[in-house]
């Protein structure tokens, strides 16, 4: 598998992982970063698809200014 650009950070190298396909049970290899696939992994006997999971991002909510 190549190397992906969003998996790399400050956190080190992806950590290769084990997973059971979700579908048919098959082991499958997986990249994780912070716990998170960051590398897309399709299941070689059912064809199921492991999508990257993004970092959740924190928006700050905006507080309406307080009319007088």
């Amino acid at each position: 598998m190549a190397s992906n650009n969003r998996c790399a950070g400050s956190d080190g190298t992806p950590k290769l992982e084990e997973r059971p396909c979700p579908v048919c049970g098959e082991e499958v290899e997986v990249f994780l970063r912070k716990g998170r696939i960051c590398e897309e992994s399709i299941c070689p006997k059912c064809g199921y698809k492991f999508e990257i999971q993004p970092e959740p991002v924190i928006v700050p909510r905006e507080v309406p200014d307080k009319a007088e």
